[in-house]
């Protein structure tokens, strides 16, 4: 009997323990799940990675057609308007250097006219200031001075024209993305208000769409910034240039009287 039952308690044992052994792998497995799943989460069904053009789309969709599509167009327009201020100032350079040498040049040769054809064939607002003070060189040097610094004014407002623009969609881009935030926290109440209770997934998924827009914004905004800023440097430069040269002219044109 005593042999009988030890038997039997040997058995369970030995059961019991190719239980515990198979069980280890198992647990092992859905220890590793969450990991799998998480790596998995940045794959799509077929095991690649989603693209990040496709990736963008889907977080255009989320975040609502209506306001991504105004927050995009606000990038359009200011890229574009950027980009025509950037190509006009620096087709608008000029070697105020060679064209003042040039000018003295041909007033040495040909007189005033020659210095006007030489202001004439040169592109450029700095040449275009020259021109207007020569046309004034028979009313004296002080009126020659004061249309230089007149038609300089011109000039720089023709260089701002379009910043305006620039800075609304600076302002406007991010406001749409904050109005777009605060609709989406509106159709989430509503959505808490109708489902009757306050679930994780309904809180979530209106907070996801609303904070879309506002990252759209804030990007674009960024963005057109940068640009606004480099075009601001490029006119500071061109002004300097403009005063330099205008100085410069006047000095020239001082001593051509003078002999």
């Amino acid at each position: 009997m005593f042999l009988a039952v030890a038997g039997v308690m040997a058995f369970t044992a030995s059961t019991a323990s190719a239980q515990d052994e198979q069980a280890a792998p198992a647990a092992e497995e859905v220890a590793a799940a969450p990991a799998q799943m998480s790596a998995a989460d940045l794959l799509n069904g077929t095991g690649e990675e989603i693209p990040l053009h496709q990736a963008l789309k889907t977080k255009f969709i989320e975040g609502g057609a209506g306001f991504m599509s105004l927050i995009i167009a606000c990038l359009v327009i200011g890229l574009a308007l950027a980009i025509e201020r950037i190509l006009y100032l620096t087709f608008s350079k000029t070697n105020t250097k060679k064209l003042l040498q040039d000018i003295e040049n041909a007033l040495k040769e040909g007189g005033v006219e020659a210095a006007k054809s030489v202001c004439r064939e040169t592109r450029g607002p700095v040449a275009s200031i020259f021109y207007q003070g020569l046309l004034r060189y028979d009313q004296g040097i002080d009126v020659v001075e004061k249309s230089v610094v007149s038609y300089g004014s011109v000039q720089m407002s023709e260089m701002e024209n379009g910043l305006s623009w620039i800075s609304l969609f600076i302002a406007i881009a991010p406001s749409l993305g904050f109005l777009g935030t605060v609709i989406g926290m509106i159709n989430a109440f509503d959505a808490i208000q109708a489902a009757g209770d306050i679930s994780p997934n309904i809180v979530a998924g209106g907070m996801k769409v609303a904070l879309i827009t506002t990252v759209g914004g804030l990007i674009v905004a960024m963005i057109l910034q940068v640009f606004y800023n480099y075009i601001l440097s490029k006119i500071d430069g061109l002004t300097i240039d403009m005063e330099d040269a205008s100085i410069s002219l006047i000095d020239v044109l001082s001593k051509y009287t003078a002999k």
